[in-house]
């Protein structure tokens, strides 16, 4: 039986892709499971050296000169009130623009454009947005150092990608829910309101508390606002200087080993790594719940 070329061809193009696959997955694997390898062993670094300092004194005392006095009492405070306010700058802002660019934007090229830019923008580096805060917020509006500002520049920096999960929430939202309201008389903002929305509840709230996981770890773009690494009282006002504890750890890390300050950092690590691991935990909770529902 005579064999056809093609034939013999195309069976090599598949074998070809196929090892190109094969390889490309354990390429995967392997940069996988080196990346994971790396971030155990930081991990593990991390809580090995900075167990010893975690105490309760050490979360209620303000930040000191000797290293065994030192806490985190003002950081823990500065990012409540900086993570506070960006979610009331944020979410309205973010989940507005999502409604209205899903529900209620006409189809043309402005809108388009609009997309892609929020595309773009929730992939730009955090101390631009912290360039950005320093010359709007902090000398333009001559807000300085406070916490306001702060709150102004993450917000800037999270709402991108919060209009996206939104813009995600709301589209999956079955279109036969809509018609169906429609066609017993509800308006299209009533629609929105009293069905669209609460069906997408859970996909906004993650979107939200992912993004404010982001913002709690922020430190370059407030170190670009000029944001105090030493606070020695509670804030009271959105206008007074503020410390975080990301920039509380920076302050840590930068002094030198003998004075006994890398405890206190690898300590404060662990406390901002608890945090964001439990805000990602509440996301995953509220998605679940809801999509049991």
């Amino acid at each position: 039986m005579a064999v056809v070329p093609g034939k013999l061809r195309a069976t090599g193009s598949v074998a070809r892709r196929q090892a190109i696959s094969r390889i490309s997955r354990w390429i995967l694997l392997a940069a996988s499971l080196v990346g994971v390898g790396v971030l155990v062993y930081l991990a593990y670094d991390t809580i090995n050296t900075g167990a010893s300092g975690l105490s309760w004194d050490f979360l209620t005392s303000y930040p000191s000169r000797f290293a065994d006095r030192a806490g985190l009492r003002s950081s823990i405070i500065g990012s409540l009130w900086v993570l506070g306010a960006t979610v009331v700058l944020a979410f309205p802002v973010a989940v507005g623009t999502a409604i209205w660019i899903e529900e209620f934007a006409p189809k043309n090229p402005v809108v388009t454009v609009v997309k892609l830019n929020l595309a773009n923008l929730a992939g730009v580096p955090s101390i631009i947005y912290g360039i950005l805060g320093l010359a709007v917020f902090v000398r333009f509006a001559d807000l300085g150092s406070s916490i306001i500002a702060g709150a102004l520049t993450l917000a800037v920096m999270i709402i991108p990608m919060t209009v996206i999960a939104s813009q995600e929430a709301i589209r999956q939202v079955p279109q036969s829910l809509r018609d169906g309201s429609l066609a017993l008389g509800a308006t299209h903002w009533q629609t929105v309101r009293h069905h669209v929305l609460p069906q997408a509840t859970p996909g906004i709230m993650t979107g939200v508390i992912l993004a404010l996981s982001r913002a709690a770890g922020e430190t370059a773009a407030l170190i670009m606002l000029g944001a105090f690494s030493f606070i020695a009282w509670d804030n009271t006002s959105l206008f007074e200087d503020f410390t975080t504890v990301p920039i509380q750890i920076y302050n840590w890390t930068v002094r030198p080993s003998q004075q006994g300050f890398q405890v206190n950092a690898s300590a404060a690590i662990i406390v901002l790594m608890v945090a964001v691991l439990t805000m990602n935990l509440l996301a995953a909770i509220i998605r679940e719940r809801f999509r049991q529902e």
